[in-house]
C-alpha cells in the first residue's frame, strides 16, 4: 500500500509542479488576467472537447455501453445524494456564504484535476470513466448548480445543454455510438489538441492561486468544514456506497478520485457573476486545492485497497 501511496503522490507531485509554473509566471507579470482568460477560453472550449473526442474514438460494444451508462448513472446519484446532505450544513452563515459554502463542498474540478490524475494513475480506461463522470458533472453543475447560485432566474435549459463541456460530450458520444472513426489526418490533430489538457488546466490552476491571498485563505475559519466535507466527506461516503455494488475496479477508483478533487473553479466563476460571497469562493478553492495534494493520494489508494486493486 505504500508504495501505491508513494506512485499517486508522485502523480499528484508533478501535477502541482506544472501549477508551480503558472503560479511563478503570474507573479512575474508573465500571465496576466488577460492571458489566463484566453487560455482558460481555448482550454474549455478548445481542448477538452479534443479530449473528449479522442478518448471516446474506440469500437463500440454492449458491454462498454453498459457500464459507461452505469458510470453516468451513478455520478448523478452521487451528485443528488451530495445536494440533499449540503441542505443541512452552513445554515447560522449570510446567504451569500453559505451557497458558496455548499457549492463549493459539493462540486470538485473533475475537468482540471481529475481528468489529468485519472488518466495519470489509471491511463486511458480510468480517464474514458473520468470523462462520463465530466458529462454528469456538467449536466448538474449547469442545472442545480445554476440554481443555487443564481436561483431560479439564472437558471437557463439552453445553457444546461449549450456549454462547452457538452460540445465534446455530445460529439464524441454521438461517434461513439456511430461506432465511426476520425480520419487519421483528422484524428491525429483532435489527439494533439487533447492532450494538451493537463499542462494547461494546472498551469491556469496555478496562475489562479497565484492572486488569492494565501494569509486570510487559512486564517478563515468558515472554509474548514466545507473543505472537510469536500476532501474527506464526499469521497468517504462515494467509496462506501459504491463498495457493495461491486463495480469494475477502475470506474470505482475513479469515481472515488473524482468525489475527492478540490473545489471547482466555477464556485468562483459563478460567485461572481451571481453576486455571491467571492472572496470566499476564490478562497475555497485555493484552500481545497493545496489540501487535496495530501487527500487525492490517501483516497486513491484507499480504493484501490477496498476494491482489491
Amino acid at each position: 500500500m505504500a508504495e501505491n501511496f508513494l506512485l499517486v503522490a508522485s502523480q499528484v507531485g508533478t501535477l502541482f509542479l506544472l501549477m508551480g509554473v503558472g503560479y511563478v509566471l503570474t507573479r512575474c507579470g508573465k500571465f496576466g488576467p488577460e492571458t489566463q482568460s484566453h487560455t482558460t477560453f481555448l482550454l474549455l472550449y478548445v481542448v477538452v472537447p479534443c479530449l473528449i473526442i479522442d478518448t471516446l474514438q474506440m469500437p463500440r460494444s454492449a458491454h462498454l455501453i453498459q457500464v459507461m451508462g452505469l458510470c453516468m448513472a451513478l455520478t448523478l446519484g452521487l451528485y443528488l445524494l451530495a445536494a440533499l446532505g449540503l441542505c443541512l450544513l452552513f445554515r447560522r452563515q449570510g446567504e451569500n456564504t453559505r451557497i458558496v459554502l455548499r457549492y463549493g463542498a459539493m462540486y470538485g474540478n473533475i475537468g482540471f484535476m481529475g481528468l489529468p490524475l485519472a488518466q495519470a494513475v489509471l491511463g486511458e480506461e480510468g480517464l474514458m470513466f473520468a470523462i462520463v463522470g465530466l458529462v454528469g458533472f456538467t449536466l448538474f453543475v449547469w442545472s442545480h448548480g445554476v440554481l443555487l447560485m443564481g436561483g431560479k432566474g439564472g437558471f437557463s435549459l439552453k445553457k444546461m445543454f449549450l456549454n462547452p463541456g457538452m460540445f465534446g460530450a455530445l460529439g464524441g458520444i454521438a461517434l461513439f455510438l456511430l461506432d465511426f472513426r476520425l480520419p487519421a489526418v483528422a484524428g491525429n490533430a483532435v489527439a494533439f489538441l487533447g492532450s494538451m489538457n493537463t499542462p494547461l488546466a494546472m498551469v491556469i490552476i496555478g496562475s489562479q492561486m497565484a492572486a488569492a491571498d494565501l494569509g486570510a485563505t487559512f486564517r478563515n475559519p468558515r472554509l474548514y468544514l466545507s473543505a472537510l466535507f469536500k476532501l474527506v466527506g464526499f469521497p468517504l461516503l462515494t467509496a462506501l456506497l459504491l463498495l457493495p455494488l461491486r463495480l469494475e475496479p477502475v470506474m470505482y477508483i475513479v469515481l472515488v478520485i473524482l468525489a475527492a478533487t478540490p473545489s471547482a473553479g466555477y464556485t468562483s466563476i459563478f460567485s461572481q457573476q451571481y453576486h455571491r460571497d467571492t472572496a470566499s469562493a476564490a478562497q475555497l478553492v485555493t484552500l481545497t486545492t493545496l489540501c487535496c495534494i495530501l487527500t487525492l493520494p490517501c483516497f486513491a489508494v484507499l480504493a484501490g485497497a477496498l476494491i482489491g486493486r
